[in-house]
């Protein structure tokens, strides 16, 4: 076969056309063979991503963790065999077995493409928009990245310059989160983020003018995007050279985001399935299938036919891959030797380690005194923030309530922001009214790697972020929400702003670790454990919830089993303990009151501070036995939120003091009181308790 160029801009073979054309009908035979799935944006995009991964990305597929490599978001993930293909054809690891196992149990290639399981895959993508969010993330967490470790480099002159590239359907840009990523990505003027948006008119209910008629290309302009259209061959395909130079042009705009519109014919070129909606979600048909390959020049009797010239030409990405990683380790030696301190710094974060001596500047705080925990938390932060340079977050608009400033003379603001304290490689972000992209891009920050990051919004927020922290879970991401204002004892805003059911529902994520503190010295201990537990090897680290108050709590004896999730805060006194009282947050205060109520009528009453759940059940049988005998049947939990969680620690003769109803707006001290949040009220559930307990 011909390797001459057939265009002047691009060197396109004929041999990578038929690579191409192998892509879709690898595709097509893929879906086919386990009848579902969706072939057709898999065949028109087929050029679009053989490009990328091809002729544009710098990548070694030999090595898909370094440092250097640009990084591929695939939003649209219901097409993972728009990804799957090329990763097969370069050589990341996936085989035409694979393929051939396509959303089968145990294979590399599930129906999404998953972070951790298949070599290659940047992220989790299957809610759609999500990704777009990611990418957004990922090119602020690289902008940060060259702020802690080469901010004085020329542009494209750094070994930490890199671009993200990710492609998007309609349905991504429909979801509102894609929405709010990009307003982001255009006010941070993310020059290293090329969107590729699939414009081929088609969702599941067919035509998208179903739902659809704005100038998306004109939101994209006022969202302060670099914005191009690539118009398809005059056969419908799409045009591979055209985009290498959208995606050239777009590589020189530095001062924005690049959104580059491609319109395509899904299912291009099956003679009868093309441009329909059938062909986004549904096996094509053997016949058409077959139709297909003679179209394309395959044997329409063979299945998953991949020529020797093709695999061999495209796998010719290890070679390109391997010089492009050598060139680069070039520049990145002579960096180090440039930036020895800087280069110690960067051994260390890339091993997730923190710096000597780091613990010793987390504030120990005075006992008795009333301090809210989001403000305990906040000092924790400014203290934190000047020795662990890793370490960046920020709020939805909302810092001065979340106490998340981690440096008030610093803000993650692009060049040319007038604000005070403006510094394009900030600490403290401003993601603005965007619960649902903030986390989202804060999974694609902890993807990118090499940084920490936590955000913040009030608790009962986090309902518009849940998704975005299932994925967080789903992908052992250590990410940190910082959720406060965490119950009715926030008070006069109501209960559009009371959270009650959210404690219980976050709880229920597999793999989030929710920890809510009840004093000050708790918070802090929090905070050392989120960082201690920190990694980025799948399956090793986890997202944690932090719930904070917004009102005052008492300050108590710091107890290091704190980090447990459970410990003992009050032992009984007279006596082997009769009932255990389980509190966490505000609500440990009245656990305590409840105790002396007891102890003084001759009751020995033992408190236990629960904090985190899910950090208590980590621990062995004989710590949790220690904390809750088995043989105290007497048991009251006391939460301001639903009682869901507390079942399976009181047991059958426990009590529950619980809020199985919306809050009101009053006081929040007069909301305890007249909910029935007193220590009156759980001494009383703890004398029921203790007579149940003796049936």
């Amino acid at each position: 076969m011909s390797t001459k160029p057939t265009t002047t801009d691009l060197e396109w073979t004929e041999l990578d056309q038929r690579a191409v054309d192998t892509a879709r009908v690898l595709a097509a035979d893929a879906v086919q063979k386990v009848g579902n799935g969706h072939p057709g944006t898999a065949m028109s995009l087929a050029p679009a991503a053989y490009t990328l991964f091809q002729k544009v990305m710098r990548h070694d597929p030999a090595d898909a963790e370094w440092t250097g490599r640009d990084r591929f978001v695939l939003s649209a993930g219901h097409s993972s065999l728009t990804l799957y293909t090329q990763l097969y054809l370069a050589g990341f690891g996936l085989e035409l077995d694979d393929l051939k196992a396509f959303r089968t149990w145990g294979s590399k290639t599930p129906g999404h493409p998953e972070y951790g399981h298949t070599t290659g895959v940047e992220t989790t993508t299957g809610p759609l928009g999500q990704g777009v969010a990611n990418a957004v993330g990922m090119a602020m967490a690289a902008r940060y990245e060259r702020g802690l470790f080469d901010p004085e480099a020329a542009q494209g002159e750094s070994p930490f310059d890199h671009f993200i590239y990710a492609i998007a359907g309609d349905g991504c840009l429909q979801e509102g989160i894609s929405g709010e990523a990009s307003s982001m990505a255009g006010h941070q003027k993310l020059g290293n983020l090329v969107l590729l948006w699939d414009d081929n008119h088609i969702s599941i209910e067919g035509d998208t003018e179903t739902a659809v008629s704005e100038d998306t290309m004109k939101r994209y302009e006022a969202y302060g995007w670099h914005v191009q259209r690539v118009d398809p061959k005059p056969d419908g395909d799409l045009d591979p050279e055209a985009l290498y130079n959208a995606i050239q042009a777009a590589k020189a705009v530095t001062d924005k985001p690049s959104f580059i519109a491609m319109r395509s014919i899904i299912a291009w070129p099956a003679p009868n399935a093309q441009n329909t909606e059938a062909a986004h979600g549904s096996a094509l048909g053997d016949d058409e299938v077959a139709a297909t390959k003679r179209v394309l020049g395959f044997d329409p009797e063979k299945t998953f036919e991949v020529s020797d010239e093709v695999i061999g030409h495209t796998r010719k990405a290890l070679d390109r891959g391997r010089e492009a990683k050598a060139e680069w380790e070039k520049g990145f030696a002579a960096w180090r030797t440039a930036n020895a301190q800087r280069a110690a710094e960067f051994d260390r974060i890339r091993a997730g380690e923190l710096p000597e001596g780091w613990e010793e500047k987390l504030p120990a705080f005075e006992t008795g005194k009333g301090v809210a925990t989001r403000a305990a938390s906040g000092k924790v932060l400014e203290a934190l923030g000047a020795v662990i340079p890793e370490l960046w977050g920020g709020s939805a608009d909302l810092a001065g309530s979340n106490n998340t400033t981690i440096d008030k003379t610093s803000s993650f603001l692009p060049e040319g922001n007038p604000l005070p304290g403006a510094d394009k490689y900030g600490r403290t972000i401003h993601f603005g009214i965007r619960e649902h992209s903030m986390a989202a891009e804060m999974n694609g920050i902890a993807l990118h790697g090499n940084t920490r990051i936590y955000g913040g919004t009030f608790l009962v927020f986090s309902d518009y972020m849940r998704n975005s922290v299932r994925l967080s879970a789903l992908m052992h991401l250590p990410v940190t929400y910082v959720w406060t204002h965490d119950s009715v004892g926030l008070g006069e805003d109501g209960p559009t702003h009371q959270p009650v059911e959210h404690l219980a529902s976050l709880r229920a994520i597999p793999g989030l670790n929710v920890v809510r503190p009840a004093d000050a010295n708790e918070t802090a201990i929090a905070w050392r454990e989120i960082l201690r537990r920190f990694t980025k090897v799948f399956g090793k680290g986890a997202p944690t919830g932090l719930v904070l108050t917004r009102q005052g709590v008492p300050t108590y004896e710091r107890n290091e089993d704190a980090a447990k999730g459970g410990y003992v805060l009050f032992e009984a006194e007279g006596g082997e303990p009769q009932v255990i009282l389980i509190g966490t947050g505000s609500e440990v205060q009245l656990a305590v009151e409840a105790r002396e109520e007891l102890q003084a009528a001759g009751v020995p009453t033992r408190v236990v501070s629960m904090p985190s759940v899910e950090w208590f059940e980590e621990q062995d049988q004989g710590y949790r036995d220690s904390v809750l005998p088995p043989s105290v049947k007497a048991r009251v939990a006391v939460e301001a939120g639903i009682g869901l969680t507390w079942h399976r620690f009181v047991g059958d003769a426990g009590r529950i003091v619980s809020l199985e109803h919306f809050g009101a707006s009053a006081d929040g001290k007069v909301l305890f009181k007249e909910f029935g949040f007193t220590g009156e009220a759980v001494a009383a559930a703890a004398r029921e308790s203790i007579t149940a307990a003796q049936r």
